[in-house]
């Protein structure tokens, strides 16, 4: 079962902070929504260096981002 995180519309950090609590519970697969390209890119950097691999969607005006061990 894939878990959600909604960070649209927050400013960094909180969408990494979110991201990388649901990587520390090892809560996979993770979709990451944002909607900021600077959001996207923070978030991305954090669940690389956690050793996550990241396939980033674009949808429009949106992203999601699928975190996976």
């Amino acid at each position: 079962m894939t878990h959600t995180v909604d960070a649209r519309g927050l400013s960094c950090p909180q969408p990494v902070i979110l991201a990388r609590n649901a990587i520390q519970a090892g809560k996979f697969p993770i979709d990451v929504l944002v909607d900021t390209v600077t959001s996207r890119e923070n978030v991305r950097r954090a669940a690389e260096k956690l050793g996550c691999a990241v396939q980033v969607n674009d949808l429009g005006d949106e992203f999601k981002l699928t975190l996976t061990r």
